[in-house]
C-alpha cells in the first residue's frame, strides 16, 4: 500500500487526525523536501509520528522510486509532500507505476501555496495562465515567450523560482527580474521594463507571509526576507482584482495591467515593415516611369501595401502579413531587375 501524503502549507499544527494516524500505522515514511521545504521543528515533528521507519526522501530516491515501489509490495508506506502530492510531475509518474506493479495507491490532497497565492493576492485563478519555472545560470527565454503568450491573452503567470536542496539555495526575486531584463535585450519584443507590475508572494501559509507588488524597477531594489518566494506577473486585472491586491499586500505602486503594455509579434512586424515596403517602392518606382509594361507591377506592389494597412487595423494580423510579404516580393523583384540593393531590415 502506497499513500501519497499532502501536508497542506498550514504547518504540522494544521495536520488533520486522518493524515497522522496514516503516517503513525505506515511501516515506512518518506518525507520528500525536494518541491518545497520543511522548517526543521515541522520535519521532527512528522518523526515523532512515526513508529516504523522514517526517511527523508531526496529527489534521486523519488525519481528512481525502486526502493519505496519494493516497500509498498510488503507494507504501508507513506510518502510525504509540502502542499500537494501531485503538483510534482514526479509523484504522478510514481504512483503510475504502483499501480502498473499492483500496489494498491491512495492520495490525501492538501492545499498548495502554488494555487494559494493566487487567492491570497485577490487574483482570479481561472485567469491564470501556463506556469514558468526560473533557474539560476539557465537561459529563462523559455519563460519570457511563455509569459509573453500569457500576457497577450490577457492571463496572469505564475513564475516559479529554483530551490536547490542540496545546497539549500533558493533563487531570489530580484535575480530572476533580472534574468527576465537580460532576456529582453536579446530578445527585443517589448515584453519586460522597469516599468512591468510584479507580485512577489513570500512564505505562503507561513505566520510571516508576506506579499509585495510594484514595478519591476522598485521590486528589483526590496527586500523579500526569507524564502520561498514566487512571483507573479498579471496580464488584465479585473477591478475586484486590482482593489483586492491593494488591500491583501503592500502595493509600492497601485496595481497595474501588463498587457496593454505589449505588443503581439505581429503588430511589431507590420511597424516596421509596412513603411519599409512603402519607401522601398517610392523608391524604385522613378526607375520605372517610361516602362509602361511594369506599371501594372507597381500598381500591385501599391495595393499590397494597403492591403497590409487595411488588414491590420481590422485585426487581420495573418493576411496583413501575407499582403505585406507579397508586396516585398515585387518591390524585391524590381529593385533586382535594376541592380539596386534591398534595404536591410
Amino acid at each position: 500500500m502506497l499513500w501519497f501524503v499532502g501536508l497542506g502549507i498550514g504547518g504540522a499544527e494544521a495536520l488533520s487526525d486522518k493524515i497522522k494516524k496514516i503516517i503513525s500505522e505506515s511501516g515506512v515514511v518518506y518525507f520528500e523536501q525536494f518541491t518545497s521545504p520543511m522548517k526543521e521543528h515541522e520535519t521532527k515533528f512528522l518523526e515523532q509520528l512515526t513508529k516504523g521507519q522514517f526517511k527523508l526522501a531526496p529527489r534521486w530516491l523519488v525519481e528512481d522510486g525502486k526502493e519505496i515501489l519494493e516497500a509498498a509490495k510488503t507494507k504501508q508506506v507513506a510518502l510525504l509532500s509540502y502542499g500537494d502530492p501531485y503538483i510534482a510531475t514526479t509523484h504522478i509518474e510514481l504512483r503510475i507505476r504502483a499501480i502498473s506493479d499492483d500496489i494498491k495507491t491512495d492520495t490525501i490532497h492538501g492545499s498548495s501555496a502554488i494555487t494559494s497565492l493566487i487567492g491570497e493576492c485577490g487574483l482570479h485563478f481561472y485567469k491564470v495562465g501556463k506556469t514558468v519555472t526560473i533557474m539560476s545560470g539557465i537561459s529563462s527565454s523559455t519563460a519570457y515567450y511563455t509569459i509573453f503568450e500569457n500576457l497577450k491573452l490577457g492571463n496572469h503567470t505564475i513564475v516559479l523560482l529554483e530551490w536547490n536542496q542540496n545546497k539549500n539555495f533558493f533563487l531570489d526575486p530580484k535575480d530572476a527580474i533580472a534574468s527576465l531584463k537580460v532576456q529582453e535585450k536579446e530578445q527585443a519584443r517589448k515584453v519586460f521594463s522597469d516599468d512591468t507590475y510584479g507580485i512577489v508572494a513570500s512564505r505562503i501559509g507561513q505566520d510571516n507571509q508576506k506579499i509585495i507588488a510594484g514595478k519591476f524597477s522598485s521590486l528589483s531594489k526590496t527586500d523579500f526576507g526569507e524564502a520561498p518566494h514566487t512571483i507573479i506577473i498579471p496580464g488584465m486585472m479585473h477591478f475586484t482584482e486590482s482593489d483586492a491586491l491593494k488591500v491583501l499586500a503592500e502595493c509600492i505602486e497601485p496595481p497595474e495591467d501588463n498587457t496593454p503594455k505589449i505588443e503581439k509579434i505581429s503588430a511589431q512586424m507590420m511597424k516596421k515593415y509596412i513603411p519599409m515596403v512603402r519607401r522601398a517602392l517610392d523608391q524604385i518606382t522613378p526607375y520605372y516611369k517610361d516602362s509602361k509594361e511594369f506599371a501594372g507591377v507597381l500598381e500591385n506592389a501599391d495595393l499590397y501595401i494597403k492591403d497590409a494597412e487595411r488588414f491590420y487595423s481590422q485585426g487581420q494580423d495573418e493576411l496583413a502579413i501575407l499582403s505585406i510579404g507579397y508586396a516585398d516580393g515585387l518591390v524585391d523583384a524590381l529593385r533586382i531587375a535594376k541592380g539596386i540593393e534591398p534595404e536591410i531590415p
